[in-house]
């Protein structure tokens, strides 16, 4: 017996095969592949209604060729489809609320005018994305009544809001229903297919499961290269659906340490936390204004106060995808009217030039550049590390070095180590700069710096 189990063992021992090492080899968890033109992206969000005094497709038309000289590379178009009566707030009700996924709003015009936006924005280089509400529609959207069963119900039965919210003039989808992902895919491609939209701008994407955004941007990908920003802050979706997400961090640490007066140590936390939490590819939209915040916090030169122009040079030039909101440059100075017309009152903002010289920067220099096409930041040690944050972006000879007083307390900054030393120029002005040690800047309160190496 005792020969029989050790046969037994030898058979079962030369039959194992051998286990699979496993393989330490990094990976990159972002799968996306962006579109070239997103290297050196900036984003502008159009509010259709609040744009021109017309409020339509063909007047936001004629203001494209100023946005192209502007620099600006994305249009982000707020919701353009027909809006639900049932539960509708002020007289016009909210973009967000559709009615048709496959509409046009006639509040804006026809398909024609809108065609012919996105043919002229294309002619002059730009690309168009819309602002998708897959989330939730209208309570008196067709498929409330067509397909009943694509949405969440109360226990007694009846249409619900998203859980949470005082959104109470939309009704939520049940996205375990399969025929709702194909119609919600289908409609996504249409736009990009008959009418060569460049992508999407996904409203509150967390709301929906990560699996149908990744499906749909499959499909998207079968018809052309898309952008996709994803209203969220969650790593996982760069994986295989996002090109970019929300930083609400940023703007939470700016308006923090604006607010408190506390220095740069929010800032320096937010960048730490991006470099060693978020994947160097994933593109994180970053922004001194959009809509939420203008039409439920404030008006942005009024939250920033003297720091807002800090804010918006710090937007171009540490890691992320700046954003311009409607009417920005114009120095916008009130809270839009956003269930009712509130057309932007057009003037030359003192705002605007810094805006094309801080794109002029971001497009001519590839440290600056986006995600994966970017480069990493470096801190450069002050002598004034509580209140100035200093670093620098990209390979030695073409080093973008910028220093930002982020506090409102004048300082006079001296730096640690030779992260920076080299010749430079001013950026905004043009005007020599060379760091070989022991030199100082004088910063006023949210004063701030940005040199760009030369040979």
């Amino acid at each position: 017996m005792m020969r029989l189990a050790f046969a037994l063992l030898a058979g079962a021992l030369v039959a194992t095969p051998a286990l699979a090492q496993p393989d330490y080899t990094p990976r990159d968890v972002v799968e996306v592949q962006n579109a070239e033109w997103t290297r050196d992206a900036v984003l502008y969000q159009l509010n259709t209604r609040q744009f021109t005094p017309e409020g339509t497709f063909a007047a936001a038309q004629k203001q494209l060729p100023r946005l192209a000289a502007m620099g600006v590379d994305i249009i982000w178009l707020m919701p353009i489809h027909p809006i639900g009566e049932a539960n509708r707030k002020g007289s016009l009700g909210s973009p967000y609320a559709v009615h048709d996924y496959r509409g046009v709003n006639p509040e804006f015009g026809t398909e024609a005018e809108f065609r012919a936006f996105v043919d002229e924005a294309h002619r002059l280089g730009l690309k168009v994305i819309l602002d998708w509400v897959a989330n939730h529609s209208a309570y008196d959207n067709p498929l409330t009544v067509s397909h009943p069963d694509w949405y969440t119900r109360t226990p007694e039965g009846a249409l619900m809001s998203p859980a949470g919210t005082d959104w109470s003039d939309v009704a939520d989808f049940d996205y375990r229903q399969p025929g709702l992902r194909q119609y919600m895919t289908e409609s996504l491609v249409y736009w990009v297919r008959e009418f060569g939209i460049d992508g999407y701008r996904a409203d509150v994407a967390g709301y929906v499961p990560t699996d149908f955004w990744e499906t749909a941007r499959a499909e998207l990908d079968k018809v052309k290269p898309v952008f996709m920003l994803a209203e969220w802050e969650q790593r996982d979706l760069h994986a295989r659906a996002f090109d970019a997400t929300y930083g609400w961090g940023w703007k939470e640490a700016m308006q923090r340490l604006v607010k408190d007066g506390s220095g740069a140590g929010a800032m320096r936390g937010y960048y730490a936390g991006q470099s060693e939490t978020w994947p160097h590819a994933a593109m994180r939209m970053v922004y001194t204004d959009n809509h939420d915040q203008n039409s439920w916090d404030g008006v942005a030169a009024e939250i920033y106060g003297p720091a807002y122009e800090a804010g918006i040079a710090l937007s171009f030039t540490g890691p992320g995808l700046p954003l311009i909101y409607n009417g920005q440059e114009a120095d916008n100075d009130r809270q839009l009217k956003f269930f009712e017309r509130d057309p932007i009152v057009w003037r030359e903002g003192k705002h605007a030039a810094l805006l094309a010289k801080l794109i002029a920067l971001k497009t001519a220099n590839s440290a600056l550049h986006n995600g994966r096409f970017g480069a990493a930041l470096v801190e450069v040690p002050t002598d004034a590390t509580a209140d100035v944050f200093a670093f620098t972006r990209g390979a030695e000879g073409e080093r973008v070095f910028a220093v930002f007083n982020l506090s409102p307390r004048p300082q006079q900054v001296t730096f640690q180590h030779a992260r920076h030393h080299g010749r430079y120029a001013d950026a905004l002005s043009g005007e020599a700069m060379a760091f070989a040690g022991g030199e100082t800047l004088a910063l006023a309160p949210w004063g701030y710096r940005i040199f760009t190496e030369t040979k």
